[in-house]
């Protein structure tokens, strides 16, 4: 009972945040209401997850923080659990430079002595009262409207100082110790945001001025979270192309860290974290740009993201379909149905043929599938619903599953592949297959043939 009351609690919410936003004149009803089906399997997964989301002081210095606010309250009314950890670098360099103070760094960190201590503290703390003012914002009319944030801080990071490196003292800059990982979930579990600055706390007292990637990274790690999500300069990852890489594993992670290609400061300096958070238990990394509105959310709510998603290995599985699938393949070939590509399979005729199917699942959702159906007596076999969702096209997954479907009439030791099909021909002439006539058909299947469709039959001989 509790849980039905926790999701229709986050349902209302959810519907309150959509009722406060204007709709584009462009996007059409049945547009909006496909869009807003199509994040439902989102909003059930992220509930009740943990989300820690790192963002440098840019985002409050550059007025950008109002976007993210109403993002990040979006997903609180999901029933996200949500740690933020916020930077403060622009406010601390023009605290420095205003009590004409030099700036020193070694190695690329903060060099903090007793007077940047000083400005560290003054600067963290605007900042942090900054956000908080706008997390507390519940204009009408806005997508705040209604909104009951509230933000927990107190001294959750143990910290210690970095020491000495290369005979330089760094003083009172520092590194994470320990997460109290409890006293966060208590705050977490009482739907408070927790939020973080980049300052930690020794047990004899001291205060040290630590980095937003170190505390977000320690922090995600500690908590087990489910995602770990950088604001960045940049839109992501990019390949030598300078095409964006939206789904990168650990290995090919390490790979691009490892090469000799210069890469952006903020990719090397928040992709290694990336890396270190999935090799640590953390399921995603997300690195997205911090200068697209919504960018958080069109990163978490749409099939492709916007940004580069780190995972410790492949989302990808190649599998012999179940009857637990049924649903989901039917999702698959319907719209292809509905457009008379495919020829319309009952729900029924699915569940008594599943064994001959295999899916492709992406982060255990149904994105393709295709089936096999053997002419034993006439060493042959069809290639039938190959089908992969709209999203995911152009991306290899087809030719996954043709592989594959190839592999096993092979392994059956059939001898031709054949295919009916009104609309694709040329996707399976690019692989091998030969138009031919109906008459080639195992003599079952010429049977069976529908003159009315007039699919084209192609073959391709596998010996």
């Amino acid at each position: 009972m509790a849980a039905l009351q926790d999701t229709v609690h986050c349902t209302t919410n959810f519907l309150q945040q959509i009722q406060t936003m204007s709709p584009s004149p462009s996007l059409l009803p049945v547009e909006f209401v496909a869009w807003f089906r199509s994040v439902a399997p989102y909003i059930n997964a992220f509930r009740d997850r943990t989300f820690v989301v790192a963002f440098g002081g840019e985002v409050v210095a550059d007025g950008k923080f109002i976007g993210l606010t109403h993002d990040l309250n979006l997903l609180a009314s999901l029933g996200v659990r949500l740690v933020l950890v916020h930077g403060a670098r622009p406010q601390i360099e023009q605290h420095l430079a205003r009590n004409s103070i030099e700036d020193h760094y070694h190695r690329g960190i903060r060099l903090t002595d007793a007077e940047t201590m000083r400005c560290v503290k003054e600067a963290v703390g605007r900042v942090r009262v900054e956000i908080e003012a706008l997390l507390s914002m519940g204009l009408a009319n806005s997508p705040m409207a209604n909104a009951d944030i509230r933000v927990a801080g107190g001294n959750f990071i143990t910290a210690q100082p970095i020491g000495v490196i290369n005979g330089v003292d760094l003083l009172h800059t520092g590194c994470v110790r320990k997460v109290d990982v409890a006293a966060i979930n208590d705050r977490l579990a009482f739907n408070e945001v927790v939020l973080l600055s980049p300052l930690g706390y020794s047990p004899t007292g001291e205060v040290f001025n630590l980095t937003l990637e170190d505390v977000a990274t320690q922090t995600a790690i500690a908590l087990d979270a489910d995602k770990l999500i950088f604001l960045m300069d940049t839109d992501g990852v990019q390949d030598k192309k300078g095409e964006l890489l939206r789904e990168l594993t650990v290995a090919q992670a390490s790979a691009i860290l490892s090469g000799k290609r210069k890469l952006p400061d903020d990719v090397g300096l928040f992709l290694p974290c990336a890396v270190h958070a999935c090799e640590a238990g953390v399921a995603r990394t997300h690195l997205v740009s911090r200068h697209v509105d919504g960018a958080v959310l069109q990163e978490l709510f749409s099939d492709t993201g916007i940004g580069s998603m780190v995972v410790e290995a492949t989302l990808n599985t190649l599998r012999d379909a179940t009857i637990d699938d049924v649903g989901g393949i039917l999702q698959l070939l319907q719209p292809l149905e509905n457009e008379g590509i495919l020829v319309r399979r009952s729900r029924e005729l699915l569940e008594r043929e599943i064994s001959r199917f295999v899916v492709m699942e992406h982060d255990h959702r149904i994105i393709g599938c295709a089936a096999l159906y053997p002419f034993a007596d006439e060493n042959a076999a069809e290639l039938a619903c190959l089908a992969v969702q709209p999203g995911y096209r152009r991306h290899g997954y087809g030719d996954a599953l043709f592989k594959h479907i190839t592999a096993e009439a092979q392994a059956q030791g059939l001898r031709k592949l054949f295919v009916l099909t009104t609309r694709t021909a040329h996707w399976f002439v690019e692989r091998g297959f030969k138009e031919a006539d109906v008459g080639k058909l195992p003599a079952q299947k010429k049977n069976l043939y529908n003159y009315q469709r007039r699919s084209k039959v192609f073959v391709k001989n596998l010996q």
